[in-house]
């Protein structure tokens, strides 16, 4: 509706440069350049190469997002851009960014937390999202249960990784086993050709010792190191690796794990709503295994489609067009970029 705020978010945490321009939950424009590319040689991203690349593609990305919602810099009510967690550099790019555009245009700036932000974007597919909510966040660096009471307030951690998160933990198995990178989307196509139930992989963090301190934490870890371990004792015997297999049966390790303590804080604390976001949200399997373990206690899942899963512009101005509407006060326009902002703060304060 026009009476809603129109939006404009920058997001450049990591690897991908997204301008997105939402008003109220409506998505108008969504443009993204990527650096992965880059940085599959290196088989893991690079700090100052993704800076470097969000240098180059900022401008013509805001360009062609502009263009694509039928909108100038003028129109919009606000600009929204990740202050953090992620990469010191690339946040410096995009909050350097929209501070310009910011004091250009004369607009109130909001800088956000790239986490609240994946869950804020759900909205954009599903509408309002109902709250009290668990939403599970997994990607490249985080692993986290949250509950959301009151997202422009404030969320509220359960449970998050306590090493390698889920996304890590699949682009180092990709690597170990010569799949490229990054390694999410390439295992679970692997996986599709392989036996998920050939070999039993750990589960992190699930005896009932480790339940009573970390119940709701994750640890992928141990796995990644377990796999490593069974792929050089197939070497070691001259025989080959089952790739598909291998492949399958980690990603069911990681998916059981995930959805087990995804549903298990949903029924602690008597909610019947579980989000699930981030780039491993794409996963083919993670989404399967959780709807089924969810319709068992009759609760409702909520996953954005797989483009909005991963690192998006979308989803940064789909926060900022909830903390407008909600009245909240806009950042100074001095806000850091903040690498290890907490999941406490949803947004910088002013």
């Amino acid at each position: 509706m026009a009476d809603e705020p129109l939006v404009l978010g920058i997001e450049t945490s990591c690897d991908e440069t997204g301008v997105g321009i939402v008003r109220g939950h409506t998505l108008l424009a969504d443009a993204l350049a990527s650096s992965v590319d880059q940085h599959a040689r290196f088989g893991g991203v690079v700090p100052e190469v993704a800076s470097r690349a969000h240098l180059e593609a900022l401008v013509p990305t805001m360009q062609r997002a502009l263009a694509e919602a039928k909108v100038t810099l003028a129109d919009v009510d606000a600009i929204a851009v990740t202050s953090g967690p992620g990469l010191a550099g690339a946040l410096l790019v995009g909050v350097a960014a929209a501070k310009g555009y910011a004091l250009a245009a004369e607009k109130p700036i909001y800088g956000v937390n790239h986490l609240a932000a994946h869950v804020a974007v759900d909205t954009l597919e599903h509408g309002p999202l109902p709250e009290p909510a668990i939403a599970m966040l997994v990607s490249g660096g985080h692993s986290s249960l949250l509950l959301v009471d009151d997202l422009t307030s404030g969320v509220t951690p359960l449970g998050a990784t306590i090493d390698d998160a889920a996304g890590e933990a699949f682009d180092k198995v990709a690597r170990l086993l010569g799949l490229g990178f990054p390694g999410g989307p390439i295992i679970d196509r692997m996986a599709e050709e392989g036996d998920r139930r050939s070999i039993v992989f750990p589960r992190g963090l699930t005896a009932p010792k480790d339940l009573a301190a970390h119940r709701f934490d994750f640890s992928f870890s141990g796995l990644k190191t377990a796999v490593a371990r069974w792929v050089e004792a197939r070497e070691r015997a001259g025989e080959p690796v089952p790739v598909a297999d291998v492949s399958a049966s980690f990603q069911e390790a990681v998916c059981d794990v995930l959805t087990a303590k995804a549903i298990d804080a949903c029924r602690a604390n008597g909610i019947r709503t579980l989000l699930i976001g981030g780039g491993v949200a794409a996963n083919s399997r993670l989404r399967v295994l959780a709807g089924e373990r969810a319709a068992e206690h009759g609760i409702e899942v909520r996953v954005p489609r797989p483009s909005l899963c991963t690192d998006n512009g979308a989803m940064v101005a789909a926060l900022g067009s909830r903390l407008v509407a909600a009245g909240v006060a806009p950042s100074r326009l001095d806000l850091p970029a903040d690498s290890s902002m907490p999941l406490t703060a949803v947004s910088v304060a002013g």
